[in-house]
C-alpha cells in the first residue's frame, strides 16, 4: 500500500465512518474504482481504530461515568436502577450479536461478502429501508427510556452492519428510529454501543498480523491517524445536525452510490 492511498482511505474512513453511508463499502469502491487492491477487512478493522479513538475522545466523560457507575453498581444495588449502570449492560448485552456473528462467520465476512454487487446492493436496499424508518420514525423517545430488549434489537441491526454495504450506524440508528427513539439519542447509542465491537475486532486483527500476516505500517499508522482526526470532526457536526435534521441527504446519497456502482459493474467498468 502506497503512502497516497493510505491517506485517501484513511481520509474515507474518518469522513464515512460515522454517517449512515458504510464506511467499507467506500473503502471498498474507492479503492476499485482507483484501481488499488482490496485493503481487506484487516485494514478497514485496524483503521477503524482511529475512528473508534475519536469516539472514546469526544464521549471520554460519558464513558468514564458509565464504567463507574456499573462497576459500582455490581456490589451496590441501590445503584441498579441508574440509567448509566443500565447503560453499561446495555452496551454489554447488544455486543453480543455482532460478537457473536463475526466470529462465526468470519470467513465470509473477509472473503466473498466484500464482492461489488452484494456491497452496491446492501447500499441501495438498506438506504431505502433508512428513508423509510425515517420518514415514519416517531422521534419521541429519550435515551433514558432504553430497555434490555430494545438493547437487543440494537444489536441485531449492528451485526447486520458485518456485510459491508449495510452500514453499522445506519442499521443502528434505522432500528432505533422504528422503536421510536429520537434521532440523536439513537445516534448517541450507536456510539456507545460500537465501542466494544470496534476496539475488539481491530485487536483480533492486530493479533492476526503479529502471527506473520504481512502489513505496511507506515501506511496504516497514517491512514489511522487521519481517520481519527477526521472523524472527530465528523461526530461534532454530525450529532448537531441530526438534532435539527432527517437523514433524507444521507438516504438519497447512498442509493445513488449503489446504483453508479451498479451500473458500473454491468458495463464492466469495475469489477466486483
Amino acid at each position: 500500500m502506497s503512502w497516497v492511498e493510505a491517506a485517501v482511505l484513511g481520509l474515507v474512513q474518518g469522513l464515512t465512518e460515522f454517517l449512515p453511508i458504510s464506511s467499507s463499502a467506500h473503502i471498498r469502491v474507492v479503492s476499485e474504482l482507483a484501481g488499488w487492491e482490496d485493503p481487506g477487512a484487516a485494514f478497514t478493522a485496524v483503521s477503524q481504530l482511529g475512528t473508534e479513538s475519536a469516539v472514546l475522545l469526544y464521549f471520554r466523560a460519558d464513558i468514564v461515568r458509565i464504567v463507574t457507575t456499573w462497576a459500582r453498581s455490581l456490589v451496590r444495588p441501590e445503584l441498579r436502577g441508574e440509567i448509566d449502570a443500565r447503560m453499561g449492560w446495555y452496551v454489554i448485552v447488544g455486543t453480543l450479536p455482532i460478537g457473536i456473528l463475526g466470529f462465526l462467520f468470519r470467513d465470509v465476512i473477509e472473503g466473498p461478502a466484500r464482492n461489488l454487487w452484494l456491497v452496491a446492493s446492501m447500499l441501495v436496499i438498506f438506504g431505502v429501508l433508512l428513508g423509510i424508518v425515517d420518514a415514519r420514525a416517531r422521534n419521541s423517545t429519550p435515551l433514558d427510556r432504553l430497555t434490555l430488549q430494545h438493547a437487543l434489537v440494537y444489536g441485531g441491526a449492528q451485526a447486520l452492519a458485518l456485510v459491508p454495504g449495510v452500514s453499522r450506524s445506519g442499521g443502528t440508528v434505522g432500528a432505533g428510529l422504528l422503536m421510536g427513539y429520537r434521532r440523536e439519542a439513537a445516534a448517541r447509542y450507536s456510539f456507545l454501543l460500537a465501542i466494544p465491537a470496534v476496539l475488539v475486532s481491530g485487536i483480533f486483527e492486530l493479533r492476526k498480523i503479529g502471527e506473520g500476516e504481512p502489513v505496511d505500517w507506515g501506511p496504516t499508522i497514517l491512514a489511522t491517524v487521519i481517520a481519527f482526526g477526521v472523524g472527530l470532526t465528523v461526530i461534532v457536526y454530525f450529532l448537531r445536525y441530526i438534532s435539527t435534521h432527517s437523514f433524507r441527504p444521507f438516504v438519497v446519497y447512498r442509493v445513488a452510490l449503489g446504483l453508479v456502482v451498479l451500473g458500473l459493474l454491468a458495463t464492466g467498468v469495475i469489477d466486483a
